[in-house]
């Protein structure tokens, strides 16, 4: 048996720590993280579109650190995807049309999201050009090819395994398509329950596809309070009540969605997705807005009309001064506040909002098994 001298003990320790050291910065490399979904985790990508859904002109982005100009984010400041990254301690991910989008870049994951989808390819078609879902998993694919030309296959299948993802879709479905118009074709097609379960059906097809091309751990957000954004107040609502038809609509849509999830889970044999139940959250604001540091969360900060409900946000809108005291931005669109408490919840909330499991107990089990 060798016997080290107290000077070789603390040198073998200094390199086993200098190894750890080093060793625990390669694994401290914020993992990649892949956006899908619409308009409220878009983060640029219709800048690049020939289409009317866009947000970049002032004052979208009037308190986005540090330029405090609109970027294409349906926000004052920063978004859900923004906030997240934040959270995992990486910089936010770059819309995939973005040509600063490139070597290292690709690294960090991408946002292939886009304002004005839905499920449904039908869904938003007034806007023209726009990423739809199946185009948004092309795209996906395609950026998988792009990283295996930089760091070879096994290693980019390894990155993609490894991602966090993000896909928030299904409110557009509801208010941009089945309720648009007075006896749209959707709604003419299907009654209101029998177009959720298509919705659900359309919809598991996309989480299949997404595992099928290797999502591993997916956060997938429910609809938002729909009758009770300040678009819908100002009208369907009557006297400052919420716009009933469209909140039975999330009431029947989430539960459904998060019910396909767990099948899809059980399928799989493995946590991949995560029900985010982001209505309740937003809910939870409306209910009592003053809880939470807002004066209102029926009139928007930005816009026109009653409620600042009618049309998006323009220089010649409405502007509050407080934005941190409205918990909608715009006409459908939460502030950047209000996203700061939804991710919370992400991170940290109960299982009444994060199902199976909170962003947190995920990083923390991800840790232990990578």
């Amino acid at each position: 048996m060798v016997v080290l001298s107290n000077f070789a003990t603390l040198t073998f320790l200094s390199l086993v720590l200098m190894i750890g050291i080093i060793v625990s910065g390669v694994e401290a490399r914020p993992r990649a993280f892949f956006v899908f979904g619409d308009s409220l985790v878009d983060s640029g990508n219709n800048n690049y579109l020939a289409t009317t859904a866009r947000a970049d002109t002032p004052p979208y982005g009037i308190d986005y650190k540090p330029s405090h100009r609109p970027t294409g984010r349906f926000s004052n400041g920063y978004n859900i995807p923004d906030l997240i990254s934040q959270k995992i301690g990486a910089e936010s991910t770059l819309p995939y049309l973005s040509p600063e989008l490139r070597g290292n870049k690709l690294l960090v994951g991408a946002n292939f999201a886009s304002a004005g989808i839905g499920i449904l390819n039908d869904t938003g078609i007034q806007f023209v050009n726009v990423i739809r879902m199946y185009r948004q998993l092309e795209y996906f694919q395609e950026y998988q090819n792009r990283v295996s030309a930089l760091i070879g296959a096994s290693q980019a299948k390894s990155l993609v395994n490894k991602a966090l993802v993000l896909i928030t879709v299904g409110g557009n479905d509801f208010v941009n398509n089945y309720y648009l118009v007075p006896n749209s074709a959707r709604s003419q097609q299907y009654p209101l329950r029998q177009y959720v379960r298509f919705l659900i059906s359309e919809y598991q097809k996309l989480l299949q596809r997404l595992y099928d091309v290797g999502a591993r751990r997916v956060l997938v957000t429910g609809t938002g309070p729909l009758g009770c954004v300040p678009s819908e107040l100002a009208q369907r609502g009557r006297n400052g009540q919420c716009a009933t038809e469209l909140q039975r609509a999330a009431a029947l849509f989430n539960p459904q969605l998060e019910q396909m999830l767990l099948q899809l889970n059980r399928k799989f044999g493995r946590d991949v997705f995560i029900a985010a139940n982001t209505g309740k959250a937003h809910n939870d604001f409306i209910s009592n807005p003053q809880q939470f540091g807002f004066i209102t969360a029926q009139v928007a900060c930005c816009g026109q009309g009653p409620y600042n409900g009618l049309g998006l946000c323009t220089a010649l809108s409405n502007l509050c001064s407080k934005r941190e005291q409205y918990a909608f931005w715009d006409a459908f669109h939460p502030s950047e506040k209000a996203n700061r408490l939804i991710v919370e919840e992400i991170m940290s909330g109960s299982k009444a909002y994060m199902n199976p499991m909170n962003l947190s107990t995920i990083l923390a089990l991800d840790a232990i098994t990578t």
